[in-house]
């Protein structure tokens, strides 16, 4: 295969990993572009949008993660980008201004510092042999050595490695070969202590990801996983990725689970991305995601409703009076209009709806829980 054709096929298998930029708006979707390469929009401090082209640099995987459809044990059509090629067509999209920054990871070709070795190959050339300045996002292979990930640290905008489960049993179901303390947990507690406030490498942001369904977790487990990411390891962000059946192997849990519509399981990857706004965005607290008697969250309510519902003494608030957190417990009054509401009460009175654009559906929520007197 030439290198265009390479990165059509290794750009298509990078797909399912959403740990750098991937949400539900018309603007941050992921879309493919017209060379089959996928096209991931980020936010950019400024505001607005711009693009990283997202690749794997091969999909010759020599691991048995079992939820994968890359894992060793399945029949595909494997290729493996050279470090200079991958650095040599990125820098022709950043010429053309297609692209603005790079996410790049890899199957694990042999082991895992043989690949660290290699991504962080293509940075060092971008880095030193182009001189590019930008965004580059590396993903740190499960079982890299420490060195290997203070070197990605040194090179990148960026770092991610996916925690994939809540824990070694859930874990264990998914994989023989990996080791979940060490070659998981190791490496991001060492990712959290490169990037603390204050030291060498405070500049970089580190993500992660679950794969929501392979396993036989609930999801009160991935929200204590979750909450301690970014409570106790200081995590930028926390990505989600619906198993998708079919592309597994079968006798994992994720194969047997039974959901109610077929569309549940992306469901309950968007109910997990809102307790993520909650805890992120909207001052909730771990013990304010309330689950059912299973330890999951409700399908059929998102989770700021289901905590409303179990609150009525907290309510109504007063858009005049309540302070911002307040505020945000209100179902239907979102970050924007809560900022929206507070810079208008430094000018005037808020008299009504209609002074922050509430109307149709999402007023008769509002009404419900706030006063405008």
């Amino acid at each position: 295969m030439d290198t265009i054709e390479k990165l059509k096929v290794l750009s298509s298998d990078s797909q399912y990993d959403l740990a750098c930029a991937c949400g539900s708006g018309n603007d941050d979707r992921r879309r493919r572009g017209g060379d089959g390469k996928w096209l991931y929009p980020v936010s950019l401090p400024q505001g607005g949008y711009s693009i990283l082209l997202k690749t794997l640099l091969s999909n010759a995987c020599s691991n048995d993660c079992k939820y994968c459809p890359l894992r060793s044990q399945t029949d595909l059509r494997r290729c493996t980008l050279l470090p200079d090629e991958t650095a040599r067509i990125f820098m022709e999209y950043v010429k053309r201004k297609e692209v603005f920054g790079l996410f790049l990871s890899s199957a694990v070709i042999g082991d895992p510092d043989y690949t660290m070795d290699r991504i962080n190959a293509v940075a060092r050339i971008l880095r030193y042999k182009h001189n590019f300045k930008g965004y580059i996002h590396l993903k740190i292979i499960p079982g890299a050595s420490s060195a290997a990930v203070e070197d990605s640290f040194s090179l990148a905008s960026a770092v991610s490695l996916n925690i994939e489960t809540p824990g070694k049993k859930r874990f264990d179901a998914l994989s023989d070969k990996k080791d979940y303390m060490k070659d998981i947990i190791r490496p991001i507690k060492l990712m959290s202590s490169l990037s603390q406030k204050g030291g060498r490498f405070a500049r970089v942001k580190c993500t992660t990801q679950f794969i929501v369904g392979a396993s036989d977790e609930t999801d009160s487990e991935i929200v204590e996983y979750m909450f301690g990411l970014y409570r106790r390891l200081h995590f930028k962000r926390v990505y989600f990725s619906a198993y998708q059946k079919g592309l597994g192997a079968p006798d994992i849990p994720g194969e047997k689970r039974v959901m109610p519509v077929p569309e549940a399981l992306f469901m309950r990857e968007h109910r997990l991305y809102q307790v993520d706004f909650l805890l992120r965005k909207y001052g909730f607290d771990r013990d304010d995601i309330l689950m059912d008697k299973s330890g999951n969250l409700r399908l059929d309510q998102d989770p700021k409703q289901v905590w409303a519902d179990n609150h009525p003494e907290f309510y109504p608030v007063r858009i005049n009076t309540s302070d911002r957190e307040a505020l945000l417990r209100a179902p239907g009054l979102g970050i924007d209009t809560v900022n929206r509401a507070l810079k208008f009460r430094t000018e005037r009175r808020i008299a009504g709806p209609e002074d922050l654009g509430l109307k149709g559906k999402r007023l008769e929520k509002v009404k419900r829980y706030v006063v405008f007197e």
